[in-house]
């Protein structure tokens, strides 16, 4: 799916199903929520805590979508094109990151 037309299956969805968009404010909560989810999961599978009998249903696929549902709802909001952005984004780090990594002594000890 392009982001184009996941940007306008969720604005469809929203302004139908959902009847209508959160504030912006209330949306980016429920962002942070979804960010903290994700987090609990993988702190227990990847991380040294445990985890508890409740955390057994948890999906972290089903957490990322979540969180990429919300993000996309708020770009809907705020007017911008995440596939521009996108585009954007990787040209600046293709300039101001084209040896950083590869010659970060850190990252070739691993």
């Amino acid at each position: 799916m392009e982001l184009k037309q996941l940007q306008s299956d969720i604005d469809t969805w929203i302004t139908t199903t959902g009847v209508r968009y959160f504030n912006e404010l209330t949306n980016l909560g429920i962002l942070m929520e979804e960010v903290g989810e994700l987090s609990r999961i993988m702190v227990r599978k990847y991380g040294e805590q445990s985890s508890k009998e409740s955390d057994q249903q948890s999906d972290m696929a089903d957490e990322m979508a979540d969180i990429l549902f919300v993000l996309t709802a708020l770009a809907n909001q705020c007017g911008v094109d995440l596939e521009t952005a996108m585009q954007k984004n990787f040209e600046k780090k293709n300039i101001r990151d084209v040896n950083r990594h590869r010659l970060n002594d850190k990252l070739k000890n691993h």
